[in-house]
């Protein structure tokens, strides 16, 4: 007879570890894994690479055919020949980490016998008042708005990107930022200055989201499990992009290649945040 553990044993338990689908190829079960996991997409797209980089890195060798002298040579690689930053080891660190341990089921031993990438003190860059105008004046207009919300508000770039229209408060003078950095929400101001801007924006993408609806589009990506708990809710006004992109692009984790992915600024793809960070870059030389 199978005596079952008590409900609180049972609530703390941790949770099991997913065995990916043997039919599938390697990188695809660490894939389903990330997915499990829930990890941010561009973790899951940098955590990819990584891993994909240690193995071409060792002659195409499989990950369970090697160990902790692999993995301490690869991170010594990056900080002695690549020259990478401290950063950037470690992402790459916690990538094989999470292969070894999450998709394989290995622990790997206290590993210490590796070359650390160097952490420099770097003084930050610190514009004036008078710098910052002439910044964000010399932004091109389609990028203005998006621009001076970042800086009056004190955004991250994706949190500006996957702002909502219920996300802004125009009673409170307040934005609502959700999932922003560790995955934490938290309340930001409303510029004075940008409530007019912001408002004539929102207007704008009413008009597209119309348009959309017509056509028989207007569906937007959701978090988590939104979609099947509300369902329409994708369509709804108050879940669109208050920046959407001007085309549509396919949300990257579903098979329905008619979902519209949250694009970067508008324009598809990454494209219009490389130009934008470029044109940044070229300004403040």
């Amino acid at each position: 007879m199978n005596v079952q553990p008590p409900i609180g044993e049972r609530l703390h338990r941790p949770l099991e570890r997913l065995v990916p689908n043997p039919k599938l190829k390697f990188m695809e079960q660490c894939r389903e894994v990330m997915r499990f996991h829930r990890l941010a997409l561009r973790t899951e797209e940098a955590y990819l690479q990584w891993i994909k980089r240690f193995i071409f890195f060792h002659g195409k060798r499989h990950p369970k055919e090697m160990g902790e002298p692999e993995v301490q040579a690869f991170l010594t690689h990056l900080a002695a020949d690549r020259l990478v930053a401290a950063s950037t080891q470690n992402q790459a660190l916690g990538a094989l980490l999470f292969m070894y341990q999450k998709v394989l089921g290995r622990d790997l031993e206290f590993m210490e016998g590796f070359e650390r990438a160097q952490r420099r003190q770097r003084v930050p860059v610190v514009l004036s008042r008078e710098e910052v105008q002439r910044l964000l004046t010399a932004v091109p207009e389609k990028y203005r708005l998006f621009c001076q919300l970042l800086y009056g508000t004190g955004m991250r770039l994706m949190e500006g990107l996957r702002l909502r229209i219920k996300d802004v408060d125009f009673a409170r003078n307040q934005i609502v930022i959700h999932d922003g950095k560790g995955e934490k929400d938290r309340v930001t101001m409303l510029p004075e200055s940008l409530r007019r801007a912001i408002a004539e924006q929102l207007k704008r993408v009413k008009l597209l989201h119309e348009k959309d609806l017509a056509a028989g589009l207007g569906t937007v990506w959701l978090p988590g499990a939104l979609t099947v708990k509300y369902p329409g809710a994708e369509r709804e006004w108050v879940w669109q992009w208050v920046f959407p992109a001007s085309g549509l692009s396919n949300d990257p984790r579903a098979s329905n290649s008619s979902t519209p992915h949250p694009g970067p600024l508008p324009g598809r793809g990454g494209e219009g945040e490389v130009r934008l960070v470029k044109k940044l870059k070229s300004l403040l030389k």
